[in-house]
């Protein structure tokens, strides 16, 4: 499936294999993780593609971390036994925002998969128990803005990435301030914009996967 948020787009796809990683055999627990990547004219500059290099590096690690431990924060993996589930997202246009896109993206497609599996009679019960969503915000000239474009984030006072589930809930919360210390007055106000664009995407989501199962 495609996530368009602005003009950033991600290509977003669940792949099941029937096997739990080494160190959950035995458990009876399944796993859900994230690989991400960035084609190299997704951004203005052509960049270096990390199988060149022989390993990912420090940045895709990082988003990788996240999309997996955004996607696991609404998942019961008891409920998907000795199964890996790999969200695949793939960057085809960056103009910031790109790990949010993955995550918000990665949910719908980890929802697709999880229905898939159902209908085929392989799960007992539902694992996924609640939805999971995130964008970019920050302050740009004094302003809290939702979903910063590139030209806005690298102009930033203050960035941010908020995960929530559906229900409200943070799951993570990754912000800085480019210069000056911000207040928690400001803070406040990006928390609130943040729960209102996750709001806003969770509908997305859940028309998407109606959209997609009828």
């Amino acid at each position: 499936m495609l996530i368009e948020m602005g003009d950033t787009r991600v290509l977003v796809a669940a792949s099941v294999s029937e096997d739990s990683p080494r160190w959950l055999k035995g458990t009876g627990r399944g796993w859900v993780t994230g690989e991400y990547s960035m084609l190299p004219r997704a951004t203005v500059e052509r960049s270096f593609r990390e199988v060149n290099k022989g390993r990912p590096g420090g940045r895709t690690q990082e988003i990788q971390r996240l999309i997996g431990r955004s996607l696991r924060a609404v998942t019961d993996l008891s409920k998907i036994p000795e199964r890996t589930v790999t969200i695949d997202c793939d960057v085809l246009l960056a103009d910031a925002g790109t790990r949010t896109a993955s995550i918000t993206g990665g949910y719908v497609a980890l929802a697709l998969a999880i229905g898939r599996l159902r209908e085929q009679g392989q799960l007992k019960d539902e694992p996924l128990f609640d939805s999971v969503a995130a964008v970019s915000v920050g302050i740009v000239d004094g302003e809290p803005r939702l979903d910063l474009n590139y030209e806005e984030d690298a102009a930033a006072d203050v960035d941010f990435n908020v995960v929530m589930t559906g229900s409200g809930k943070l799951v993570e919360v990754q912000g800085t301030a480019e210069g000056e210390p911000f207040s928690r007055t400001d803070l406040d106000r990006i928390l609130d914009l943040a729960a209102g664009g996750i709001d806003r995407l969770t509908k997305l989501q859940l028309e998407a996967l109606d959209s997609a199962t009828r």
